[in-house]
Parts: C-alpha cells; sequence; structure tokens
C-alpha cells in the first residue's frame, strides 16, 4: 500500500440536455444521469446509484483485506446496498443505507469468527466512513 494521503481524480463533462460523461484518467468513462426519482430516464447509472455501487464494492474489498489478513478462506461475495435518500433539516441525503452480504465459505468454516470479521468490514469501509447516514448490515453466510 502506498503511504498516504492517496489522491484521486474524475472529470464531469455535458452540454445542456445531454447525458454527463464521468471519466478518470486511465479508466473507461460512464454515462451518466439525473435518476428517474427526479425525473431522469430509466436505466442509467446517476450519481445516487454509484454512490451505492461504490459502497458495495468497497465492502467486498475491505473484506478482501480483512479476510486475507485474518487467513480465512471463502469462495463467493455478492453485497446488495440500498439507500434511502430523504431531506433532513433542509438537506437532501442518505439518511439509512443498507448492506445485505451474502457470503459461500468452505464447508466447517468458523461462523463466529467471519461474522465478527463481517462486522469489523463494515466499520473498516472508507467509503461507509465517509457517509453522513445510518449504516445497517445484514448478513447471510453459506457453505459451499
Amino acid at each position: 500500500m502506498q503511504k498516504l494521503p492517496h489522491h484521486y481524480a474524475a472529470c464531469a463533462l455535458s452540454e445542456p440536455g445531454e447525458a454527463i460523461t464521468v471519466s478518470s484518467p486511465g479508466l473507461d468513462a460512464l454515462t451518466t444521469e439525473t435518476p428517474p426519482e427526479f425525473g431522469g430516464p430509466e436505466g442509467m447509472w446517476s450519481p445516487e446509484t454509484l454512490m451505492m455501487g461504490a459502497v458495495a464494492n468497497c465492502f467486498i474489498l475491505t473484506w478482501r483485506a480483512i479476510a486475507a489478513h485474518n487467513g480465512v478462506e471463502w469462495i463467493d461475495m455478492r453485497v446488495d446496498v440500498t439507500g434511502e435518500l430523504d431531506r433532513v433539516e433542509r438537506v437532501t441525503r442518505f439518511t439509512q443505507v443498507v448492506q445485505k452480504a451474502y457470503l459461500v465459505v468452505p464447508t466447517g468454516a468458523d461462523r463466529a469468527k467471519i461474522g465478527e470479521l463481517l462486522a469489523k468490514t463494515e466499520t473498516s469501509c472508507l467509503v461507509a466512513n465517509s457517509m453522513n447516514a445510518e449504516f445497517v448490515l445484514e448478513t447471510e453466510i453459506t457453505e459451499a
């Protein structure tokens, strides 16, 4: 890992009435738009869906690091994230984020230890820690 602080860059570009192109050096560009809830078209990424995607992605990346550090073997993980956007004190923001982590582990895995590490993952994710919302973690561990 590189020494902190780290720096990240992105750019958004648009013309009136057009979709927005989000880019970052060395990465494929994404096309985004206003979400349907605010009058935008269906079927496009928005800042809100990108944020929930970042939470889900960060959870898995954090889990990878924590599992590796603790010698935990695992087979597969899926994280579904839903965020509730509301208006609080005249500010529109995410007020609650529910993370549902589905983890498949080898038969005979130490479920108690894995549960503790999943809880640690929730509190260690930098994206979640950067948000002002209540976070709820639901987990389902199955063996394969």
